[in-house]
């Protein structure tokens, strides 16, 4: 693995924790994406919700890489996209890189030290 990549990881890891006071995995760190692209409004989510919300950040991060295509808002204010490419058939292990490289440049790009 690379190490450049591995520090940038472990530098967005220790920020989620400096935030949530635990040490976070993907999931956690998904679902506070989903939070941010929902505007960071701090509510109380069903179970159905949270999985919408971790869908919402997945296909943020993906979009980066051209497998969706943001569509809007809907009238509750949820982003909607739609797919347009289709997405590799992937080990787990390469599920979990791809996902992990796609957090790291989420917030390159965006410059987000913080999460909401």
């Amino acid at each position: 693995m690379d190490l450049e990549f591995e520090k940038k990881w472990q530098g967005v890891l220790q920020n989620v924790k400096n935030l949530t006071d635990e040490t976070p995995d993907i999931q956690a760190i998904l679902f506070l994406i989903g939070v941010q692209e929902l505007g960071g409004k701090h509510q109380k989510f069903s179970k159905n919700q949270k999985l919408d919300v971790m869908h919402v950040a997945i296909c943020t991060l993906l979009s980066q890489y051209g497998y969706y295509e943001y569509e809007g808002n809907d009238a509750d204010g949820w982003p909607h996209f739609k797919p347009t490419e289709k997405l590799p058939h992937l080990k787990p292990m390469q599920q979990n890189l791809l996902m992990r490289q796609a957090i790291v440049e989420y917030f390159e790009e965006e410059n987000k030290t913080t999460l909401p």
